[in-house]
């Protein structure tokens, strides 16, 4: 059985558990409820399903309990299971005592069973959790001898390896000598005709030195005039570069400054028109309520020019504020 199986049947075993164990509690605190209710004084009728809900809560108890000591493997004891039988036994007893005391051998036999599925099913959870955790632990020890076997498997590899490593070392070792032996004996030839090689290589090398430095110099020289026709061109086109932007500044010097008295016209000429009677149309309003703003115009001025309340035109006032308040930073400084 591999992880996924067991998985599988642990949360199978813990939903089975819980639906019984949540089915006979709703069962036995409907059965219990009433038979408490007639045998509690009047006046503490409302303390009938306490009994029922204590007892079902010690069931809840030994199964959750029993469910993590077997999958921890442990075991609690004697007292566990007399808590366990008890409360079962508690259980039974309040489900059949109504029938029973009325003497209805199939309403015993009917309410004894959520009971008695409970007992069974406790005792049956708590041996497959037994199971599982010990189907859990067969399973950790066949992984940890094959881990264990694969790691020395391994280790004999590795011993293999570097003992051919070893092996090769030392052929190499050996062959490095002799090539080195050989290789002596071939310098030692070879010395007295590189010594001769050398000598007329020297004499070769001084005039090829003696061609490259009179062609270094005429090279630099070339470059120290490239570098100063360079800079020429550099400082020429920087300064056409400047007069260019210094244009271009005034320009849009010139372009803003006309802009403003073209936005100034425009306002004075829609904020001339004096007061109004009737209310102007909304696109015109809002334009005389913006060049207004723009202007510094008070709110009840504006209202005036345009025909429409005061309200209205504070509320467009606080938009032109809300939406370009760089602007009105700007006015008032």
């Amino acid at each position: 059985m591999n992880d996924v199986q067991i998985r599988s049947a642990e949360k199978a075993l813990s939903v089975g558990t819980w639906l019984i164990v949540g089915g006979a509690m709703l069962f036995s605190i409907l059965t219990v409820t009433p038979l408490m209710e007639r045998h509690t004084p009047e006046g503490w009728t409302w303390t009938a399903p306490i009994l029922p809900l204590v007892v079902d809560a010690a069931v809840v108890i030994v199964v959750r309990l029993d469910s993590v000591l077997a999958r921890l493997g442990g075991h609690g004891g004697r007292w566990p299971i007399a808590l366990r039988w008890m409360t079962g036994a508690m259980t039974l007893a309040l489900n059949v005592a109504d029938s029973a005391l009325r003497k209805e051998l199939v309403g015993v036999a009917v309410h004894a069973v959520a009971p008695l599925l409970l007992i069974v099913t406790a005792e049956t959870g708590l041996a497959y959790r037994q199971a599982i955790t010990a189907a859990q632990q067969a399973r950790e020890d066949q992984l940890k001898a094959e881990r264990k076997e694969r790691e020395q498997e391994a280790a004999e590899r590795r011993e293999a390896q570097e003992r051919r490593a070893r092996e090769e070392r030392e052929h190499a070792a050996q062959l490095a000598r002799e090539q080195r032996e050989h290789e002596a004996l071939l310098a030692r030839e070879q010395t007295a005709r590189e010594e001769a090689a050398r000598r007329e290589e020297r004499e070769r090398a001084e005039a090829r030195e003696r061609a490259e430095r009179e062609a270094r110099e005429r090279r630099e020289r070339e470059r120290e005039q490239q570098r100063v026709e360079r800079e020429r061109l550099e400082r020429e086109a920087a300064q056409r570069r400047e007069r260019e932007r210094l244009e271009s500044e005034q320009t849009e010097h010139r372009q803003q400054q006309e802009r403003a008295e073209r936005e100034t016209r425009e306002r004075e000429a829609l904020l001339s028109g004096g007061p109004v009677n009737t209310k102007l149309p909304e696109d015109r309003a809002r334009q005389i309520v913006t060049a207004a703003h723009a202007s510094g115009v008070p709110v009840r001025t504006a209202a005036e020019l345009c025909g429409w309340s005061v309200g209205w035109v504070s509320t467009r006032y606080q938009e032109l504020r809300d939406t370009n308040p760089a602007a009105l930073e700007g006015a008032s400084a």
